[in-house]
């Protein structure tokens, strides 16, 4: 069974920094991302990387502030947020999947078996 565990979450003000990890209790997943929902909101699609190397790709809402790695190991997820705004301000979500999510649904939840059970990320202005 896989398990995720996401931590770094916490409070910073606007402009500052905060990196999230994800760590995997296995690394057989093929497709990996990063999902926020922010009080009141749907859950939103933030980045997704590839175990084939393919992308990484993002929304277009995070894009050039935040950045999608993993360890050479591929058991830890990494999300390094800069520039940080109040509307980032969410529960962030690790999910995963043995599947290669198509390209075109990487923003799908249901393309994500495995979830973890979320980081909490505030951002003052």
């Amino acid at each position: 069974q896989v398990r995720l565990v996401e931590s770094g979450g916490g409070s910073v003000q606007a402009g500052g920094s905060l990196k999230l990890s994800c760590v995997a209790s296995q690394n057989f997943y093929r497709t990996m991302a990063w999902f926020r929902q922010a009080p009141g909101k749907g859950r939103e699609w933030i980045a997704s990387i590839y175990r084939s190397l393919i992308g990484p790709y993002y929304a277009d809402s995070v894009k050039d502030r935040f950045t999608i790695s993993q360890d050479d190991a591929k058991t830890t997820l990494f999300l390094q947020m800069s520039s940080l705004k109040p509307e980032d301000t969410a529960m962030y979500y690790c999910a995963a999947s043995v599947e290669v999510v198509p390209i075109l649904r990487r923003a799908d939840q249901e393309w994500y078996p495995y979830w973890g059970q979320g980081t909490q990320v505030t951002v003052s202005s």
